[in-house]
């Protein structure tokens, strides 16, 4: 601390060297008026300006058009992604009203795109349930687009409007560079028959705004659409791409599903069921005290009952995992809120119940937890209400308090029925699926048992470390590093070669057992990946606490071979599958030892004797590059066949040592791609792995087979 901040407090806040704050007056506060906000802080609104808030602002606009959907108006809508970088969106709902709204004396479609918290969604009869319910959706939009046009089909006209950044106006030219006359007002177009109604909307984003790498996702789109279509049975969503280069085909896809979440949930699904598709619907009522527009147009808080619908479509598979989707009316709630704890509750009671009724739980027995009940569950929650009370404008979390019991009171009621129902088909699946929910609570006291058995012991108690590992001195989290030796004679070079400071080796035989197609008790036999986990010490699959980690880097060091890279997705499935948070915080590493070694004859001064290379293609433009030089070097260039191979010395500087060495952070960027790869290649189903070697067998570059 310097001997100026040792002044007491009460000097600081009165001494005259404060005279400089009395400048601070009313004129110094900014005061944003309308759609200036959003641009000054648009992260406020659509979460960030990368490639993430261009997606939030296409979903806004979506989004509106799938309310009309949701309120029965509306059977299409059209996604384009214009050449020139614009969006197209079409609907055939209703349209914006563009009748003048009489508080502000201006059309109302341009109310709409220009007013923060201006709508139909805020309990005036519009909607009995939506998507948006803030009002400012479309209006963010169109303050962050450099133009936006509107076009709506209604009372037998095809009414235009168009903005630049927020402002009203018209544009004299195609594009947003055209020149732009501000006015206000909605244009009347050509005459269109007196069915056909609907609105289109345009608009170019503002490159002032969004990063310049940021871009539109079609794979995300896709999902996306694909989603609402499940959601929204009977609507027909279209994407169409027609950036491609000039030549290319235009990239289409249509997504209609009449099946609604009962088909989501098996689209979903991972595994094979154990039972049907079951649905779950049902609806409650509750009161809320909310402020309503009176008779004299002012807000007033009233207390007005609500009814919230509840449809939930779920089965239990064969697998492991556990994938629940949540939405609110058609916005997907990923973060989950009261509707999926209400959810979650129901089911870990009813089937703690229908357990005891059936005796598969003795009386001493404790009770299943929830992940006992839900591993292997696909589920899709979803609840519909008008005005839900969500966490931000990004609406990733549900608020509204009721909607935990409603959701509670339908789920156990449904789910009773079928867990004690009669019938013998629903009663052998009945029976299945709580034999499956009573085996994984086996499973998780067993794994809890193991893990309690593999703390790291103090000094003055034994070790129950494995007897192979080779230990360091340093328990330092952010130094201490483990090598996943393979093989045994490796592991002879790797002693001599490590600092044994804070550098450990665990060896490993062979390969070691393929966890994504083997069930957890299976995994925990397994001397390999018992003795992994065991001295990781932080335990496996939910259990698994990265604080009680003993190291700080994890490292594979397995042979530059194919039997090499087999045995690192083997290891790298094993911490995916039941210690996945070493993997999310980047604490997973592959090292990478030289495939050639090349000693040069008579080198310059300064010159190393050895150079190493990594692959064949680096072997060749070393060789060239001493070739050019005129350095000469042995014709006799060695090829490392495996890790024994290598002098202690040269392990050390080429792969161990921290100075010289190079390693690969194994990291997930996207967790449903991860997991779908993993599913595909290292899962029990055999057709798809069959068709995926088939198929890129024709991409293989044949040069790089070891032969």
């Amino acid at each position: 601390m310097t001997a100026d901040m040792s002044v007491p407090s009460t000097a600081l806040l009165t001494g005259a060297d404060r005279e400089g704050g009395s400048n601070y007056t009313a004129r110094h506060l900014l005061v944003l008026e309308g759609l200036e906000a959003v641009r000054k802080r648009p992260g406020m609104y659509i979460g960030s300006t990368d490639s993430r808030g261009l997606m939030h602002c296409l979903w806004e606009i979506i989004d509106n058009s799938v309310d009309e959907a949701l309120g029965g108006y509306c059977d299409r809508i059209e996604v384009i992604l214009h050449e020139d970088g614009s969006v197209e969106v079409t609907d055939n709902g209703r349209g914006i009203p563009v009748d003048i709204e009489p508080k502000t004396g201006l059309p109302g479609v341009e109310v709409v795109m220009t007013k923060l918290h201006a709508g139909g969604k805020f309990g005036g009869g519009s909607y009995a349930a939506s998507g948006g319910l803030h009002g400012v959706g479309a209006s963010v939009v169109n303050a962050l687009s450099s133009r936006l046009d509107v076009e709506v089909d209604l009372n037998s006209r095809t009414h235009t409007i168009s903005f630049r950044r927020g402002v009203p106006g018209i544009f004299t030219e195609p594009g947003p560079e055209a020149p732009f006359d501000p006015s206000s007002g909605v244009l009347k177009g050509k005459k269109i028959p007196k069915t056909r109604t609907g609105t289109r909307i345009r608009y170019w984003s503002d490159r002032q705004i969004f990063l310049k790498d940021a871009k539109l996702s079609l794979d995300t789109l896709y999902a996306r659409a694909r989603q609402t279509a499940f959601l929204v049975p009977g609507l027909t969503l279209v994407v169409r791409d027609e950036r491609g280069l000039e030549g290319e085909d235009v990239s289409q896809e249509t997504f209609r599903y009449d099946g609604g979440i009962s088909e989501f949930c098996e689209y979903l699904a991972p595994d094979k069921p154990v039972c049907d598709v079951l649905r779950l619907q049902g609806q409650g009522t509750f009161k809320e005290t909310v402020p309503v527009l009176d008779d004299r147009g002012h807000m007033t808080p009233s207390e007005v009952q609500r009814e919230l619908g509840v449809d939930v479509a779920l089965r239990w598979g064969t697998g492991y995992d556990t994938t629940v989707k949540s939405f609110v009316n058609i916005i997907a709630t990923p973060k989950g809120g009261t509707h999926v704890a209400g959810f979650e509750r129901a089911v870990t009671k009813t089937v703690n119940e229908a357990l005891r009724t059936n005796r598969l739980l003795k009386v001493a027995d404790d009770d299943v937890v929830k992940d006992d009940a839900t591993e292997g569950l696909t589920a899709v929650v979803t609840v519909r209400l008008a005005e839900p009370q969500f966490e931000g404008q990004t609406k990733e979390v549900l608020g509204t308090s009721a909607a935990s019991r409603i959701v509670a009171q339908v789920v156990a009621k449904e789910l009773k029925s079928f867990l004690t129902s009669s019938k013998r088909d629903a009663k052998a699946q009945a029976r299945s699926v709580l034999e499956k929910v009573v085996a994984a609570a086996r499973t998780r006291i067993a794994a809890r048992q193991h893990k309690e058995a593999q703390r790291r012991k103090t000094a003055l108690e034994s070790s129950a470390l494995p007897a192979k590992l080779a230990d360091c001195r340093a328990d330092d989290i952010d130094r201490t590093e483990l090598f996943i030796v393979e093989g045994d004679s490796a592991l002879g070079t790797a002693k001599v070669a490590r600092n044994s400071e804070f550098q450990a080796l665990l060896p490993i035989r062979g390969k070691i057992l393929n966890v994504q197609k083997s069930s957890v008790s299976d995994m925990l036999k397994n001397a390999e990946c018992g003795s992994i986990i065991q001295v990781i010490g932080a335990g496996s699959g939910r259990s698994f606490d990265i604080d009680q980690a003993r190291y700080g880097k994890v490292i594979f060091l397995a042979d530059a071979d194919v039997d090499g890279a087999h045995i690192r997705c083997l290891l790298l499935t094993l911490f995916q599958r039941y210690m996945r948070p070493m993997v999310e915080e980047g604490r997973v590493f592959s090292a990478v030892p030289p495939l050639h070694r090349i000693e040069l004859i008579n080198p310059k001064k300064g010159q190393e004797k050895f150079l190493y290379t990594y692959s064949d293609n680096e072997l060749r433009q070393t060789l060239l590059e001493l070739e050019r030089k005129g350095t000469r070097y042995k014709e006799s260039i060695q090829r490392y066949k495996g890790l024994g191979e290598m002098d202690a010395d040269q392990l050390a500087e080429t792969t161990m040592d921290p100075r010289h060495r190079t390693l690969r952070r194994i990291n997930i960027s996207d967790l449903e791609a991860a997991e779908e790869a993993f599913s595909l290649l290292m899962g029990s189903e055999v057709a798809p792995r069959r068709e995926f070697i088939s198929s890129s067998a024709a991409t293989l570059d044949r040069s790089r087979i070891d032969i």
